[in-house]
């Protein structure tokens, strides 16, 4: 049975994300909600910065998916891992269209306030994804 900030968590990814109802991001996020993500240093505060973060790759990958495998929570912290597999078939932060699909594993951890997500971090296949958009060369095993 899923807790009440766990449903907060889910809510992020199934109606935010895969749903793109972004304005539910009002609903969810903190007024001064913090993301931490140095692959996303655009992100700005609030719920405006996470549905500009999530816009990006919804525009970017419009077949966009964001599954989550697990949920673990202790006290006010929910970490869920999740994958994301899209299509790059629109820009993506100044990244021309490839046309090559992705996946790409994360984890994500949400603090949670006063019943809203105050701060999360996200670390993410950055490499891995720019490996797959062939934007990065991928590096030969070791003893290859």
């Amino acid at each position: 049975m899923s807790s009440a900030n766990q449903k907060l968590a889910l809510r992020y990814f199934e109606e935010v994300c895969n749903g793109r109802k972004l304005n539910v991001a009002d609903e969810i996020f903190a007024a001064d909600h913090a993301h931490h993500d140095p692959s996303s240093p655009f992100a700005g505060p609030g719920p405006d910065g996470m549905k500009k973060l999530v816009s990006i790759y919804q525009t970017g990958f419009p077949d966009a998916h964001w599954a989550v495998e697990a949920l673990y929570e202790s006290g006010d912290i929910v970490t869920a891992r999740w994958t994301g597999t899209g299509t790059h078939k629109a820009d993506l932060n100044g990244l021309a269209p490839t046309g090559k699909r992705v996946r790409v594993e994360a984890i994500m951890v949400f603090r949670i306030a006063n019943g809203k997500i105050a701060e999360s971090w996200d670390v993410w296949d950055t490499l891995g994804m720019l490996q797959q958009l062939g934007v990065v060369p991928q590096m030969a095993a070791a003893g290859a």
